[in-house]
């Protein structure tokens, strides 16, 4: 009897780490899983941002450049939307060449990897395989969010512009409607990017106000000077 009580209780000194150890390493696993999802996502969040943000300053510097010699609203809007439509267009083919160049190099190295002699593979290596398939990018889907960011970005100034007939009040409520955008577009790319939040919001800001300024001042320095 005394044998059999000391066998069943060496027996769970030894059964119980090992459950614990299960545990811990399961547990481990899914921490690292739920960290590369979590950053995967800030990447794709962080680059819709800063779309937003080239959108949004591209085509409210080309209104301002326009609303420097004319004062007509019509021509202001037309502007404005002549630039969201070509810069979501250039932003979708630029980055649809580029993610599917990448698609290319990364099958490329997939297929020489797979003509090293590695004939025989294990299902977990044919798991790990079914696994970079589908994290390969996707050209399509890269080049629909780059639009649509720039979109959203370029549709501020746009909607500011388009209910107001009066000259100086219409661009006085584009530069407020771009100001605000500016300082939530850089708080969110710091958020997003774990960098200071107000620096760069002010950073923002003022690369934006400088790229608006900019256009206004050598489009009225040109328009006055009769070219």
């Amino acid at each position: 009897m005394e044998t059999t009580n000391g066998t069943s209780f060496n027996n769970q000194k030894f059964t119980i780490p090992v459950v614990n150890d299960v545990e811990q390493q399961t547990s481990m696993e899914l921490e690292a899983k739920d960290d590369f999802n979590y950053s995967k996502r800030s990447q794709w969040l962080r680059a819709a941002v800063l779309g937003a943000n080239d959108g949004l300053v591209s085509t409210a510097s080309l209104m301002m450049g326009v609303g420097a010699v004319k004062q007509d609203i019509k021509a202001m809007i037309l502007t404005g939307f002549a630039g969201l439509v070509a810069g979501a267009c250039s932003m979708a083919i630029g980055e649809f060449v580029s993610v599917y160049s990448q698609l290319d190099i990364e099958l490329a190295q997939m297929k020489r990897e797979k003509q090293r002699g590695e004939n025989r593979e294990t299902e977990a290596e044919e798991d790990g395989k079914e696994g970079e398939k589908e994290s390969l990018p996707n050209p399509l889907q890269a080049a629909a969010a780059s639009a649509l960011s720039f979109s959203v970005g370029a549709m501020v100034p746009l909607l500011g512009a388009s209910f107001i007939r009066e000259y100086k009040v219409r661009l006085g409520v584009v530069i407020g409607a771009v100001t605000l955008a500016l300082l939530v577009f850089g708080w969110l790319g710091a958020v997003l990017g774990k960098a200071p939040t107000v620096r760069s919001a002010v950073r923002v800001l003022v690369g934006g106000w400088l790229a608006m300024a900019i256009t206004f001042g050598l489009t009225k320095l040109i328009g006055s000077s009769g070219l």
